[in-house]
């Protein structure tokens, strides 16, 4: 690994609703008990986006596309289904490159992950007009039977910031991370597999990560990450749990939607909150802080 980089500090998880619906999707993480930060248009106008903005400095991404994108398009999340589609990693403004870092790990230890070069991106802030800029680094598409898979929503893409990191994640005013659901920040992520290719993608996220996992068994491994810079929160950091698909609702999801985030665990403070909730897409588990 690259001496001062690390590619295992969370940044955020993206949520998709259909075309046109990001208000209504918005909406419902309100009555779920978050409050809602206006993003804004990315560069490509394809996309917008709101924030649901942590203490600990992750945050979720609301997003649907402008206009229902047509067949031709190539935008990697143009024809994935609602729900928790990708999430992030943070990267940096281009050197050392996070996209050559985890090339050589994976060079190293045979994983058969590669990850392209870094790509400009941005947005237009909704409530004031400033632009942003960052660097976003994603999984390359791999050959396999005569076609190009995504690997996006697989494994992390990383997105590293030229602007400063607070006008993308506006932790102030501090009222921006308050939720009436007493979330704190992200207690894991979880992503599903088939039990048959577990240790192959065990394998590949190990060398994005650049650290082996913290724990391991038959049917799941786990990661821990590394807190935001701006963290300063009392409470265990967030993990990345991986698990093998083992009931029938699990395996049709995974045969449905491909290998991904399957569920977000929410640190929370009340401890009589703890249960499951769902957005229109997605599943959320609510844990409370020092029960993990």
């Amino acid at each position: 690994m690259s001496e001062g980089l690390s590619t295992r500090i969370l940044d955020h998880i993206v949520h998709l609703s259909p075309p046109g619906t990001l208000e209504d999707s918005a909406d419902a993480f309100r009555k779920l008990g978050f409050t809602v930060t206006p993003g804004g248009t990315h560069a490509d106008g394809q996309t917008a986006n709101a924030l649901i903005i942590f203490a600990d400095g992750t945050y979720l991404e609301l997003l649907h596309f402008t206009h229902a994108p047509p067949a031709s398009t190539a935008h990697p999340w143009a024809h994935k289904p609602p729900g928790w589609i990708d999430y992030a990693f943070l990267g940096n403004a281009g050197t050392p490159s996070v996209a050559d870092t985890i090339n050589r790990r994976a060079a190293a230890d045979g994983s058969g992950v590669r990850y392209a070069p870094e790509v400009r991106g941005g947005r237009t802030r909704a409530d004031d007009g400033r632009v942003l800029e960052w660097l976003i680094t994603a999984p390359a598409p791999s050959e396999g039977n005569g076609t190009r898979a995504s690997a996006r929503g697989r494994l992390p893409f990383f997105c590293g910031d030229v602007t400063p990191r607070e006008w993308r994640v506006p932790l102030e005013p501090r009222s921006n991370a308050e939720h009436a659901s007493k979330a704190r920040g992200v207690a894991y992520v979880k992503l599903l597999v088939l039990p048959s290719e577990l240790d192959a993608y065990a394998k590949e996220l190990t060398s994005v990560l650049g650290v082996s996992p913290a724990a391991s068994s038959a049917s799941q491994v786990v990661w821990e990450l590394e807190r935001q810079p701006s963290d300063s929160q009392p409470y265990q950091a967030p993990t990345l749990v991986l698990n093998a698909a083992e009931e029938y609702e699990e395996e049709i999801y995974v045969r449905e939607r491909g290998a991904g985030i399957y569920e977000l665990g929410v640190a929370v403070e009340d401890a009589g909150k703890a249960g499951v909730a769902y957005t229109p897409y997605g599943r959320v588990v609510w844990q409370a802080i020092g029960s993990r």
